[in-house]
């Protein structure tokens, strides 16, 4: 019989589900999946971004100076902060490997950036400086959207078994763009201070990190989106650049309207009459996504509680915030509180539904071994709860 699915978003493709075992009533033993040939090439390609940062910290000492650039750093540092908690809160119901999210910001402040610096300086070279309208709406938004979603392709190739579906595009895709607001900002902090001292510094960070801290985020989280659709859907790395394409140009054209809005009208009007109802869709999209993650797990790990493996009440409370959080709660009044262990049930529950989409699209060959791992862990924890 072939299965049903709530959504286009939770339909992983047209072949038959496999079967799960039923429930053993002794635990058994096993061993975590290990593939390490996509870990590795992401680690070859961290190495690889150490030169590049040299290369970027010999830029911005070299010509603003150490002292503007030291400026710019701390200023930047703020609203990048506040963008990494508030995507890690987006994340909190599947969380991504934390290397992952690390090789996504160091993508986009370093690689990403070198890229477009890069290509300024080509372009410079061979065809003579461009004009600022040109730079700004055409040039910036195509070099840097398409370097940004380089990273998100990186990670959607290299490490597929930790990309599930569109939040974990949005996330990688966020916090790409996050490391690349960083660094620019850097630049436009530096040059401020040299220009017009602590005045001009304050109006522009008023610009940039109070009105649109969330800008290069929600431009590179279009194009994880659109990856994290591929993902869900089971498909290969060249046939996910179908959606990954349309993706990056949604956001090329969402930087260019945005830069288009500070050159060719008047900024603030534009920005309260269609940016912010386009962030305010964005975070809308976000809800709506995360609300469908909770359906999903709830869908998969039925499939587990059909088969013996978990309880009615227990697929109730792995599948809600608030079910999560009593259980939270009630964990900390057992003895030794044990809600350290009710974390790790709750996320190796999480981890486990989605091992099962990944099998039932067949994109993952070691998810069937993660589910029986995975399995054995919460079957674990379980007991360990439950003990006197």
């Amino acid at each position: 019989m072939r299965m049903t699915f709530p959504s286009p978003l939770s339909q992983p493709g047209s072949a038959d589900p496999p079967r799960i075992s039923t429930a053993p009533q002794s635990a058994v033993s096993a061993a975590p999946p290990r593939s390490r040939r996509g870990g590795v090439a992401l680690w070859i390609v961290a190495v690889l971004l150490v030169p590049l940062l040299a290369l970027l910290v010999r830029y911005f000492t070299g010509f603003l100076g150490t002292a503007a650039s030291f400026v710019g750093l701390v200023l930047a540092v703020i609203p990048f902060v506040i963008v990494w908690f508030a995507v890690r809160y987006i994340d909190r119901w599947e969380p991504e490997p934390r290397r992952l999210l690390v090789f996504a910001v160091a993508w986009g402040a370093i690689a990403a950036v070198a890229i477009a610096l890069g290509v300024d300086l080509v372009i410079t070279l061979f065809a003579g400086p461009q004009p600022p309208a040109f730079s700004s709406v055409i040039q910036a938004p195509i070099v840097e959207e398409v370097a940004k979603g380089l990273g998100v392709l990186l990670i959607f190739a290299l490490a597929r078994r930790a990309f599930d579906g569109p939040v974990d595009g949005i996330v990688y895709g966020a916090l790409i763009g996050a490391g690349f607001a960083l660094t620019e900002n850097v630049q436009y902090f530096a040059i401020s201070y040299l220009e017009g001292g602590p005045s001009q510094v304050a109006s522009t960070f008023f610009l940039r990190a109070v009105l649109s801290p969330f800008a290069h985020v929600m431009f590179t989280s279009v194009t994880g989106f659109a990856f994290g659709l591929a993902a869900r859907r089971g498909l290969r790395t060249g046939a996910a650049l179908r959606y990954g394409v349309p993706g990056i140009i949604g956001a090329i054209v969402l930087h260019a309207l945005w830069n288009g809005s500070a050159t060719f009208f008047d900024f603030f009007e534009l920005y309260a009459a269609l940016q912010v109802p386009l962030f305010v869709l964005f975070l809308l999209g976000i809800l709506a996504l995360r609300r469908e993650e909770s359906r999903l797990t709830r869908a998969r790990l039925g499939e587990y509680a059909a088969a013996g493996w978990f309880t009615p009440q227990e697929v109730d409370m792995l599948a809600t915030a608030p079910g999560r959080r009593s259980a939270l709660a009630w964990s900390r009044t057992l003895p030794g509180d044990r809600s350290t262990v009710m974390k790790g049930f709750i996320a190796d529950a999480t981890a486990l539904a989605a091992a099962r989409q990944r099998t039932l699209s067949g994109r993952d060959p070691h998810a069937p071994a993660t589910e029986r791992y995975l399995l054995e862990r919460t079957t674990a924890a379980r007991a360990a709860l439950l003990r006197p």
